[in-house]
């Protein structure tokens, strides 16, 4: 084991440092407590990391940061929580059930966006909007279903409906008009 250099300074100006050499391996660790924050640090040849505490907040400086509970973690602020990877993925894994709540707006937004169910989707509103700036494809591999009280299909150009099977157009009331009708 390598031998340690401790030291102890007290001031009644700069408060109480301790510090700890591990020459062999190139490590300092320093605890410093100054009368108005609290601050560790760990400093090695390539990395160092912080922790800076005072009365108001804490901020904790690293190249990685582990945070592991064996039953439960939970994050609350009265105001704001930012989660951000600046370069590089974030991703949020749940063994079981994923929940977003907001009583306000929720917007997701991404160069593209995936959205995939093993089972079965829903989306739900009193008011739902789709739209898309080049094309829309709704597909069904088996069955797919569009219904409503009353259900408008409406093109700015050419409306094609067509089938590759059995077409049925029926209605209580069916109504056909244009200014040239085709049959055949």
């Amino acid at each position: 084991m390598a031998k340690l250099v401790c030291t102890l300074e007290m001031s009644k100006e700069r408060g109480v440092t301790i510090t700890v050499v591990n020459a062999d391996d190139s490590v300092t660790q320093t605890i410093t407590m100054d009368g108005t924050s609290l601050t560790l640090k760990v400093a090695g040849d390539e990395e160092t990391s912080t922790w800076v505490q005072t009365a108001e907040a804490i901020k904790i400086s690293c190249k990685d940061f582990e945070l592991v509970a064996s039953n439960s973690i939970v994050c609350t602020a009265s105001q704001t929580i930012d989660l951000e990877s600046e370069a590089g993925d974030t991703t949020l894994t749940s063994g079981a059930k994923l929940s977003q709540t907001a009583t306000g707006d929720v917007e997701v937004a991404g160069a593209n966006a995936t959205f995939t169910a093993k089972t079965a989707a829903k989306l739900e509103g009193s008011s739902v909007a789709v739209s898309a700036k080049q094309g829309l494809t709704l597909t069904g591999t088996s069955e797919t279903k569009l219904s409503g009280a009353s259900v408008t299909v409406s093109a700015d150009g050419k409306l094609d409906l067509k089938s590759s099977g059995i077409a049925n157009l029926e209605g209580a009331t069916t109504t056909i008009k244009g200014a040239a009708i085709k049959a055949g």
